[in-house]
């Protein structure tokens, strides 16, 4: 793509995706990619991305720059069995019984026991004063930021939540390093803030999982696909102490998504009203694909499972969904939103979405 590739006239579409981070179900990501680049009427505008989400993105990035989508697809796969060989090593594997049993959960696993434990004591700057981080080299060893620097044909934004203001920060072009792409996958129990500049930094996920406003000022496609891989909604009172922290954290990092929806669809609703003036503001297009039961089936402790299997498992159920959705909604990318924007709000927050667009009526009428 940065060689000049460029939207061909079989591109009959455009897109822009927004992926979400979660660890190991970070190739559940993978899977929708692998789908979404077979897919050559369909051209890939711009990525964004947080925690593994980034990691895709800068990945996929680097093997369109290489190779076009093909190059892509290759270099996920890569990457994927490169984590997954990193990870024979790690104490924290599955037991025999959950592998007897078909469980991919963590949560009986010895070493994820004592990790879990120890992270609730001490913090990484006592447990792990070195910074040693696995992850850090595979990427260092696998990415080539000089040709992500170097992109010219597709926006990649990269993010991560500055820890001082609590504030997220966007990397982009030549941001996009080694450094800045750990910053936005630094889990603060488990690492210590990663410094740029003097500014340290933790996971994206906090403040943009994922970001989606870079797209409506930088790219010329009004449509954006979420990949969504944490949960919105899980049933049932979570009763547990390791059940409650893991909603609480699925709630954390599906809230800055949920923010920038609602105030995206409110600015829709003002253009379609002609509130704000089609040549200043255009209708942005919202999309998604989530994993649905198969990735509520998942336990939090799985994001930490790097086996081959799983991961591959992973991606065939994230093909699979996006195969469904391009054969549903192909033809309605750059005509209207597919996303349920009602199964997204809040019955109780319709009305002053209602309210907000009614005042500025009021106001614009005077």
């Amino acid at each position: 793509m940065a060689k000049g590739q460029g939207r061909a006239s079989r591109h009959k579409k455009s897109i822009n995706l927004a992926l979400q981070g979660g660890g190991s179900h970070g190739a559940f990501t993978w899977g929708v990619l692998d789908r979404m680049f077979e897919e050559d009427a369909l051209w890939i505008e711009g990525i964004s991305g947080s925690s593994a989400g980034a990691m895709n993105a800068v990945v996929a990035a680097q093997g369109m720059y290489d190779s076009g989508a093909e190059g892509a697809r290759a270099m996920l796969e890569s990457f994927w069995s490169r984590i997954s060989q990193a990870g024979q090593s790690s104490p924290i594997q599955r037991t025999p019984f959950d592998i007897m049993t078909g469980s991919w959960s963590l949560d009986n696993s010895p070493g994820y026991m004592m990790m879990d434990m120890l992270n609730r004591l001490a913090s990484p700057y006592d447990l792990n004063p070195l910074s040693l981080n696995p992850l850090r080299d595979v990427v260092e060893d696998f990415v080539d930021f000089d040709k992500i620097a170097n992109l010219r044909d597709m926006y990649l934004f990269v993010s991560a939540t500055n820890v001082e203001t609590g504030r997220a920060r966007i990397f982009t072009g030549k941001e996009v390093t080694l450094d800045a792409l750990m910053a936005s996958a630094c889990l603060p129990q488990m690492f210590k803030a990663v410094e740029i500049d003097g500014v340290p930094y933790w996971d994206g996920g906090f403040m943009g999982n994922p970001v989606l406003f870079p797209f409506v000022s930088h790219s010329p496609s009004p449509d954006i696909l979420i990949v969504q891989i944490n949960p919105l909604k899980r049933p049932g009172i979570p009763k547990r102490a390791r059940d409650i922290q893991n909603r609480l954290n699925e709630i954390t990092f599906n809230a800055p998504m949920l923010r920038d929806v609602r105030t995206i669809e409110l600015v829709n609703q003002f253009v379609r009203t002609g509130q704000l003036s089609k040549k200043k503001c255009r209708e942005i297009y919202l999309h998604m694909i989530d994993g649905c039961d198969d990735m509520l089936e998942l336990d939090a402790s799985s994001k930490l499972n790097s086996e081959w299997p799983f991961l591959c498992h992973l991606r065939d159920v994230g093909r699979a969904h996006a195969d469904r959705w391009l054969k549903a909604n192909f033809d309605k990318i750059e005509v209207e939103t597919t996303l349920d924007l009602d199964a997204l709000l809040d019955e109780s927050e319709k009305p002053h979405m209602s309210n907000v667009l009614e005042l500025s009526q009021r106001k614009a009428s005077r």
